[in-house]
């Protein structure tokens, strides 16, 4: 290393603001401070506003939605899983799971599970058990071949499991009681059937 080649850290250094040269440099007149009053006061936002007017994000129409239900799954290729066996971080012997690739260092978090996907199906070789949450039709078949398995796991949601057995039964529940008659209609029509008898004419004779 020479001594014109020395270099500060990147961002040791910054340009300071040249200020009050003019409303053309952007940093004219009040310098970047803004003015007095509401401007000048603490605890103002004026993020987005136009001075009355309807702002721009209310003006514009909204299309498509944010499903606050998405889940985010974590993505593995048949590539990557044999050069991670390969590099003996993952035993072919062992079940592989999201957890157990998150503690070799193959992938970084969890997230919602993991997907299964085909990319590098002809070069793999490994005999393996995984489980995912889903996985591509190739990338089943390429496990299989070479005398693995995939294990798919259930894929229901904390809670979700006990909404449905509660649908469930409120749903017999409603059947029973439309398969079964009312007691009332029932002794209504015995006792408009018993007036009728009642009220027959005597046979004359």
């Amino acid at each position: 290393m020479k001594l014109n080649q020395i270099r500060d850290n990147p961002g040791a250094r910054r340009v300071r603001k040249i200020l009050g040269r003019g409303i053309g440099s952007g940093l004219g007149k009040t310098s970047g401070r803004g003015g007095k009053g509401q401007t000048a006061r603490s605890g103002v936002a004026l993020n987005g506003f136009e001075g009355g007017q309807t702002p721009l994000h209310r003006r514009i129409p909204k299309r498509g939605f944010n499903n606050i239900f998405r889940r985010e799954f974590q993505e593995i290729n048949l590539g990557a899983l044999q050069k991670a066996i390969d590099d003996g971080k993952l035993g072919a012997s062992e079940t592989i799971t999201v957890k157990g690739l998150v503690s070799a260092g193959v992938l970084r978090r969890e997230r919602d599970g993991l997907r299964l996907l085909g990319d590098g199906k002809e070069s793999f070789k490994a005999k393996v058990t995984i489980e995912v949450a889903g996985a591509s039709k190739s990338a089943v078949e390429a496990i299989e071949k070479a005398g693995g398995k995939v294990v798919v796991l259930k894929d229901i949601r904390p809670g979700v499991e006990k909404d449905i057995a509660a649908k469930k039964a409120r749903r017999e529940k409603r059947l029973a009681k439309e398969a079964k008659p009312a007691p009332k209609a029932a002794a209504a029509d015995d006792k408009a059937a018993e007036g009728k008898e009642g009220k027959a004419k005597p046979a004359k004779g």
